[in-house]
């Protein structure tokens, strides 16, 4: 990501990168049984309550026995990069440098396969740590394109992702993502750019403007994920990989049509909506 030989400061790089430039000389420290217990279920609770913030998450927390206070709550949410999904004033501001783009796809009903991708990022917990999943998704079929199983929450694995699925199914007309750093990164937009595709990003904290993706991570956490307890990295990806050629090949959707993604991706037959 950082390039110590760059002409361009590190304190520079980091800027562009959204990242902290105290982050560059960190070691990473192993997170403690205890928080990954914690965020094994805050992962839990916000697929069920997903307008809980750190406040009404440590709430319902304190109801099942867990002692951690709002700030310790908070902590591990962002490290989980999940938030309160509500509308709200946006109090909060893009990474330095990176621009956010207006939501395109309001009133808007996807027609066809390759008009609309999507693409997000969620958290997987294993029985020993965890990883993140960024998918990419076609919004009239529901087929997920290309996904990146990654350790980190960076922009290198969401540009390997977009690549491949453009790679192997083309491009879309519009990519919507979040406003997260991963999405509105100098390199993320560029490659968008590159091959002429409409940018549209979900208002903040407006859970409705990309439902089909937030619809997609509820199904394979309950679905998959949380009936395992994946040792390693390699077993993570082997397993998801194994559940998503299930969801595309032979898990029927009710919309369109009640066919599986893989039927219903290059066959479109009729419009749909999209969001509200």
């Amino acid at each position: 990501m950082t390039n110590h030989d760059h002409k361009l400061r590190l304190a520079r790089q980091a800027e562009l990168l959204g990242i902290s430039r105290g982050s560059l000389s960190y070691e990473p420290r192993p997170v403690c049984e205890d928080d990954l217990l914690l965020m094994r279920r805050i992962d839990e609770l916000h697929m069920e309550y997903p307008f809980a913030g750190s406040r009404m998450m440590k709430g319902l927390l304190r109801q099942e026995g867990f002692t951690a206070g709002r700030l310790h709550v908070a902590t591990c949410m962002k490290r989980m990069g999940i938030q309160a999904l509500y509308r709200k004033p946006n109090t909060s501001k893009p990474a330095p440098g990176h621009k956010v783009y207006p939501y395109l796809l309001r009133k808007l009903a996807a027609a066809r396969s390759n008009q609309v991708w999507a693409m997000d990022i969620t958290y997987i917990p294993m029985a020993r740590g965890f990883v993140y999943l960024v998918a990419v998704l076609d919004w009239f079929s529901r087929k997920v394109l290309a996904r990146r199983l990654s350790t980190t929450l960076e922009t290198g694995p969401c540009i390997e992702a977009l690549k491949d699925a453009m790679r192997h199914h083309g491009k879309p007309e519009i990519m919507n993502s979040g406003q997260g750093s991963q999405f509105t990164s100098i390199d993320f937009i560029k490659t968008l750019k590159d091959a002429d595709i409409k940018i549209s990003m979900d208002e903040k904290r407006a859970w409705r403007d990309n439902v089909f993706v937030e619809r997609l991570w509820r199904t394979i956490k309950y679905e998959e994920v949380y009936l395992r307890a994946y040792d390693s990295v390699p077993a993570a990806r082997e397993s998801l990989a194994r559940y998503l050629m299930f969801y595309n090949g032979r898990r029927p959707h009710s919309s369109p049509d009640g066919q599986t993604p893989d039927q219903a991706y290059p066959n479109p037959s009729r419009p749909i909506p999209v969001a509200a």
